[in-house]
């Protein structure tokens, strides 16, 4: 097995008498393009935001880079990107100021700010928006100016949550060789996104949460091997999703006692 990038170890959040996470155990490689998927209210956010120092845990550790996120979170912070469900812009500066800030915060000087910060607005198509406003921003433009941000120093790890959500075929498609050429590169990425398709195209190892506990983690082959299925069969992600956390029967279920529509 090659360096770990993330682990975790019983990692625990529990809100009030609700446990969201329940003592996850998760290894990714470094390197890896890792989807990380559950239904909704599973415990994906939830855990994201402890990977990222965005939510203290109740109990249990997390490691990135060889190094406990509660003993050095400057040093690791120093060394992930993250794009955030919510985003959290400062939508009263316009795209340059925010990247120019977020640069600056993340240690850069002002030459390789501005270089970097041009660059990435060229990329992500915002060049032409230079007096506009975040707040001005669409929904669209808004998510490839957080992962702008997010990626501005060079991370080893970038975090990314619902990142394709809003964002236009056209746009989503340079997003998706950027952060193919990212991973060409080492850098591991680890996705959360309700688009199966996609984490199936582009995620090598995949892990499943269900009601706050990790039910799957492993190549997609694995996981693939794991389901059973008629002989010669390859199933589709979607199918080895629903077969893990169990919902299809229940979903057929319920459409069954909408005889009005059915």
């Amino acid at each position: 097995m090659g360096e770990i990038a993330i682990a975790t170890e019983k990692l625990t959040r529990t809100f009030g008498a609700l446990t969201a996470v329940d003592a996850i155990d998760l290894k990714v490689q470094a390197g890896h393009f890792f989807g990380f998927l559950g239904p909704n209210g599973a415990g994906k956010s939830t855990t994201i935001k402890m990977l990222t120092g965005l939510l203290a845990p109740t109990s249990g550790r997390v490691e990135l880079l060889g190094l406990d996120f509660q003993k050095h979170p400057v040093e690791v912070k120093c060394q992930i990107g993250v794009v955030p469900e919510g985003m959290g812009l400062f939508e009263r500066l316009t795209g340059v100021e925010y990247l120019r800030f977020v640069g600056r915060m993340y240690g850069l000087d002002r030459a390789t700010t501005e270089k970097r910060a041009e660059e990435l607005l060229g990329f992500m198509q915002l060049a032409d928006r230079e007096k506009t406003l975040i707040a001005d921003y669409s929904h669209g433009m808004q998510k490839k100016l957080a992962l702008a941000a997010a990626v501005i120093h060079g991370p080893r790890i970038l975090f990314l949550d619902e990142p394709f959500e809003g964002v236009d075929a056209l746009a989503a498609g340079a997003l998706k060789a950027l952060l193919g050429r990212m991973t060409e590169r080492g850098v591991t990425i680890f996705l959360t996104s309700h688009v199966l398709e996609i984490v199936e195209r582009r995620c090598s190892h995949v892990a499943i949460i269900h009601q706050g506990r990790l039910v799957a983690q492993g190549s997609l082959e694995e996981l693939r091997a794991g389901v059973a299925g008629s002989e010669g069969e390859t199933k589709t992600l979607e199918q080895i999703f629903l077969s893990i956390v169990g919902q299809s029967g229940a979903e057929q279920a319920r459409l069954e006692e909408l005889t009005w529509l059915t």
